[in-house]
């Protein structure tokens, strides 16, 4: 299947974390990319990762989790029934994803974080892609989403609000 265009590009296969607190809120965290997005959509959003060939996607979120915010100590609560995916806008085809894929094609779950704040790490990779984090109610992802990614963090927030409680 090709991309709108004709870029021919093939979607790259992507896991993503909605990690719940105890109080049943969600983890964002800051594109270290865009230190000055505080309050702009895009700046914040959820924990996410390419998937390595034939990497179990259970097995890949985990892996996502540590390498984005240090630590892996989470539950999985539920699955996204469905792969979701995005395209890429046309200003950043060619760019983005290093410049092979059209968009992401993603499986996401929902996970209770069974930590402590102090687990959670930004500062152990040497080239973090978050700079900062916060927990934020599962209401608020879509308003916090770039807009080609909206409908997946609206469709996120549909699916697991049942985890949006204490």
């Amino acid at each position: 299947m090709s991309a709108p265009g004709g870029t021919g590009l093939p979607y790259r296969d992507n896991v993503g974390a909605v990690l719940f607190s105890r109080g049943g809120l969600v983890l964002v965290a800051r594109r270290a990319d865009l230190p000055n997005a505080e309050g702009a959509a895009g700046g914040w959003q959820l924990p996410q990762g390419g998937m390595d060939p034939g990497e179990d996607p259970r097995v890949a979120v985990f892996r996502e989790l540590e390498e984005e915010v240090g630590t892996a100590k989470a539950a999985i609560l539920a699955e996204h029934p469905e792969w979701l995916s995005y395209d890429l806008p046309p200003e950043l085809l060619g760019r983005a994803l290093g410049g092979r894929y059209r968009g992401q094609r993603q499986r996401w779950f929902a996970l209770r974080f069974l930590g402590e704040d102090s687990d959670i790490r930004l500062d152990l990779d040497p080239h973090p892609e978050f700079d900062a984090w916060r927990w934020a109610r599962l209401e608020e992802l879509p308003a916090l989403a770039v807009g080609f990614k909206r409908p997946i963090y609206e469709a996120l927030a549909r699916e697991f609000a049942r985890f949006a409680a204490p």
